[in-house]
């Protein structure tokens, strides 16, 4: 099942992990001593990462290790920019109606 980028995200877990990941390529067992969790919780968030492909796998001998595909974060700012032309235009107005009640004053 391929998931979408916005459930993978929902979870602070699976957000803590996005931001270790962005650092560095790590196996699940380094990711995981960064949790007060089991290796098995960490394997599901990886899971879940990687069917929305947030994450890759790359075996480097006998280990796994996730790294972050940071161009799949695209989709996570397209959404947010929508949002900030919003919030754009209403600070805008707002600094032209607080800049007409100070020239009343």
């Amino acid at each position: 099942m391929r998931r979408d980028i916005f459930q993978a995200v929902a979870d602070p877990t699976r957000r803590a992990i996005v931001l270790l990941l962005a650092v560095q390529a790590m196996t699940p067992n380094s990711i995981a001593e960064h949790f007060d969790t089991t290796r098995q919780a960490v394997s599901k968030h990886l899971r879940i990462l990687s069917e929305c492909e947030l994450v890759k796998q790359q075996q480097q001998g006998r280990e796994i290790y996730y790294h972050l595909e940071a161009e799949k974060m695209k989709e996570i700012e397209a959404w947010l920019e929508k949002f900030r032309q919003i919030w754009q235009t209403r600070f805008s107005q707002l600094d032209e109606v607080l800049e007409q009640l100070k020239k009343k004053r």
